[in-house]
């Protein structure tokens, strides 16, 4: 499209640079074209994204969708100025919300709020969406980058996006069928992922920028404290497609805000509890210096973070061996860590 005629130094005076919002979308166009897939029916600049279903061998197809941000993560990743990472943090906080239905990703759009539109950071950003999208098979379709002059400080950003999968209606993941003796499967996470940060930035002292941030830890394997928080998501919807086409998976939680405590139960059908044994779970080292440096009790960690557990299925025990294969041949160093038995609280960890 051309813009050469567009162009308003009314608005740019107020602080809205039109012709910024241009430039930052030539200079995305690139990023998104790596997206792209079997769906798309139009680039992106219309009104809306069109994408057409893909709906052979389904019976009755179901989409499903799912929404969410990157939390106060984005502070971090103003504070080193690095942009080009935290958009897969949001495109992996909603496709792997959606694969927990046993929903296959089909599109994403973004949202991007910012004190001023500077196209290359824009760009930088949205350079990490289309990274997730190509990780999870999304196709970035469309998104909105709005400047806020007067609400927001001009490094100021926040990022959000939405996700929309599909699946067959008689292979959404039913937790009903859930039985004691069933097998709890953890799928390791990269470090914090994008929930947290809150307390993050209490326990390191983020926000005074404190110089211990950058210093090389050992326990860190060589990387600093921010480098170390700021790894992003790691997005499980492959691994997951592959498991569920040759293991009878009754259950999945994405382990995010509320640590194990809020979301393992959430794929726990009444009745039934989830018995994780803690000395069985691979508490990644990032945790261990949180929980020092912010003097955190231990019951506080597991309800706020992953531990080093992105994700959980459950299985049949005849099926976990197998289940960890398939999970092993995509990249994911997959280990059990509880089983189902009977009981109201849903979680019980020991």
């Amino acid at each position: 499209m051309d813009h050469k005629n567009s162009q308003s130094a009314s608005y740019a005076a107020a602080g809205v640079d039109i012709t910024a919002g241009y430039r930052a979308v030539e200079l995305m166009k690139a990023h998104i074209a790596r997206t792209k897939n079997e769906g798309c029916l139009d680039d992106v600049g219309g009104f809306g994204g069109c994408f057409g279903l893909p709906l052979a061998g389904m019976e009755e197809p179901v989409l499903v969708s799912g929404t969410d941000g990157c939390g106060t993560k984005v502070k971090l990743a103003q504070l080193m100025d690095k942009h080009d990472t935290i958009g897969i943090d949001a495109v992996a906080m909603c496709v792997n919300d959606i694969i927990c239905c046993g929903a296959r990703p089909l599109f994403f759009l973004d949202y991007i709020a910012c004190g001023k539109n500077i196209p290359e950071k824009i760009a930088e950003i949205v350079s990490g969406v289309a990274e997730g999208c190509v990780q999870s098979g999304a196709a970035l379709i469309g998104g909105e980058t709005a400047e806020h002059p007067g609400l927001m400080p001009v490094d100021d950003y926040d990022l959000a996006g939405f996700a929309v999968g599909i699946v067959d209606k008689k292979k959404i993941i039913d937790n009903t069928r859930m039985a004691v003796g069933d097998v709890v499967i953890a799928l390791p996470s990269t470090g914090i992922h994008s929930n947290g940060f809150s307390l993050c930035r209490k326990a390191f002292d983020i926000d005074n920028n404190n110089p211990e941030l950058y210093v090389a830890r050992e326990e860190l394997s060589g990387k600093n404290i921010a480098e170390a928080l700021l790894v992003p998501t790691r997005i499980y919807v492959k691994s997951i497609l592959a498991l569920l086409e040759q293991v009878d998976v009754k259950g999945i939680s994405h382990i995010t805000g509320g640590g194990f405590y809020e979301n393992i139960p959430r794929s726990i059908p009444d009745g039934l509890c989830a018995k994780i044994d803690k000395s069985k779970v691979r508490v990644l080292p990032i945790f261990q210096l949180l929980q020092k440096e912010g003097d955190i009790p231990e019951r506080d960690m597991y309800n706020t973070y992953n531990m080093g557990v992105g994700m959980t299925v459950v299985v049949p025990a005849d099926q976990a061996e197998k289940a960890i294969e398939v999970l092993k041949a995509h990249g994911e160093e997959a280990y059990v860590i509880g089983e189902i038995v009977t009981g109201d609280e849903k979680i019980d960890l020991q």
